[in-house]
C-alpha cells in the first residue's frame, strides 16, 4: 500500500506492521480500515514467516481517537446500514485481534480512545508512553462504550471501570499499567528504536518492551482507588449519583460536574453493560450484546444529538431524550439490549 492509504500495510522480515494513516483525523477508524486490517492479519495468520505484528500510527497528536463518528451519524439519520456495516466489521476485527494466534504489539501513543482502545485491548502487549491519554467518552455523544468493553472493563480493579466509562475520564500512562490496560510503559523518544528492534528480532518482544521500560512514577488513580470504590459501588447510576452527592467532597463535586452533562440514556446503558453482572463468557459473547446496543442506542435521537453538539456545532449544550436518568426507563435499557432479528445478529469471522 501507499503512504496515502488510511492503513499502511508493511513488513521486514518476521515483523508484519499496520499503522493507522489518518493523522488528522485523529486515527478515526473507517469501514474501510478495519477491512485493510483484517485482511492483513488473515493473511499473516498461518504464515510461518510472520512472527509478531505491530500497530502503531502516523502523526503525533495521537493513536486513535475513535470511530467516524460523522460517518455515523449521518447514516443513523437515514437507514443506518452504513453505520452497521461499520460496527459488524469493527467487531469482527476486535475479535480476530482478541484471538490471534501471534503476538500483537501496540503502541497507544497519545490519544486512545473508543476503537482505538478496542484494537489496542485485545493486544497481547499495549505499550503506553508519557503521552497516552486513554478513554471511552462515549456517554457525551449518547453513545456506549464498546469494542470489548462490557468484556476487558469490568475486569479493571474495584469500580474504575465503571468510573471510566460515567464520567469519560482520562487515563495516562502510569493508571494504564496500573489497571492493566497497558503491559508496559516506554517512554516516546524510545519508540523508534523499539521499532526498530522488532522489526531486527521479531521472536523477542518480551525481551525487547522490557529493556525500555520507563517509570513515570506513581499513578494518580492509586490515590483515588478507595474513594472510586466507595462512591461507584451503587446499583444504579441514580445511586452513584446520590452517593457523590451525600459525600460532599471537592472530588465527589467535581464527578458530579462531569457526570451531569452525559445522556441519561447511554449513562444507563452502560451502567447495565460494565456494572450490570451481565458476566460474558466470552469476548465474542459480549460483542453479540455490543452489537445489539449498537443498533439500538445508534439510532436513539440522542446519539445524532450528541454528535451535533460535541462535534459539529461545537455548543457543548446537548439536548437529551430522555432528559433526566428519572425519565429513562427500565423498559427502554431492556429495548436497547433487545436481541435483533434472525440473520442480524453478529457473528466472528469463520475460522479456517
Amino acid at each position: 500500500m501507499s503512504d496515502e492509504s488510511e492503513v499502511i500495510v508493511s513488513r521486514v522480515g518476521g515483523l508484519g506492521r499496520l499503522t493507522l494513516n489518518r493523522p488528522q483525523a485523529l486515527g478515526a477508524l473507517t469501514t474501510g480500515m478495519c477491512v485493510a486490517m483484517t485482511d492483513a492479519l488473515l493473511d499473516w495468520r498461518d504464515d510461518p514467516d510472520l512472527i509478531t505484528v505491530l500497530i502503531d500510527h502516523a502523526g503525533e497528536r495521537g493513536f486513535c481517537g475513535g470511530g467516524d463518528i460523522r460517518m455515523l451519524a449521518e447514516s443513523a439519520a437515514g437507514d443506518g446500514k452504513a453505520a452497521m456495516t461499520f460496527f459488524h466489521t469493527e467487531y469482527r476485527l476486535n475479535h480476530l485481534l482478541g484471538d490471534y494466534p501471534k503476538p500483537i504489539v501496540t503502541v497507544m501513543d497519545g490519544i486512545t480512545m473508543g476503537g482505538g482502545v478496542g484494537i489496542a485491548l485485545p493486544s497481547r502487549y499495549r505499550i503506553a508512553t508519557e503521552r497516552t491519554r486513554l478513554a471511552m467518552p462515549e456517554t457525551g455523544i449518547g453513545l456506549f462504550p464498546d469494542v470489548g468493553a462490557g468484556w476487558f472493563l469490568p475486569k479493571l480493579p474495584g469500580r474504575i471501570g465503571l468510573w471510566m466509562v460515567l464520567t469519560g475520564a482520562r487515563l495516562q500512562a502510569s493508571d494504564c499499567k496500573y489497571t492493566g490496560l497497558a503491559t508496559e510503559v516506554v517512554s516516546s523518544k524510545d519508540l523508534p528504536g523499539l521499532k526498530a528492534a522488532l522489526a531486527k528480532e521479531p521472536d523477542e518482544v518480551e525481551r525487547i518492551v522490557q529493556e525500555r521500560h520507563a517509570d513515570l512514577g506513581p499513578p494518580p488513580l492509586i490515590a483515588q482507588q478507595g474513594t472510586i470504590d466507595r462512591l461507584f459501588d451503587g446499583d444504579s447510576v441514580e445511586a452513584v449519583v446520590a452517593a457523590l452527592e451525600a459525600d460532599g467532597s471537592a472530588w465527589a463535586k467535581e464527578q458530579l460536574e462531569i457526570l451531569r452533562p452525559k445522556s441519561p440514556l447511554s449513562s444507563k446503558v452502560s451502567f447495565r453493560l460494565i456494572a450490570g453482572g451481565l458476566a460474558p463468557a466470552t469476548l465474542a459473547d459480549d460483542l453479540v450484546t455490543e452489537y445489539r446496543l449498537a443498533a439500538h442506542v445508534a439510532m436513539q435521537p440522542d446519539f445524532r444529538e450528541g454528535v451535533r453538539a460535541v462535534i459539529v456545532d461545537k455548543d457543548n449544550a446537548p439536548v437529551w431524550n430522555p432528559a433526566t436518568l428519572a425519565e429513562t426507563s427500565d423498559a427502554l435499557i431492556d429495548e436497547m439490549f433487545a436481541a435483533l432479528p434472525a440473520g442480524e445478529e453478529w457473528s466472528p469471522l469463520p475460522t479456517a
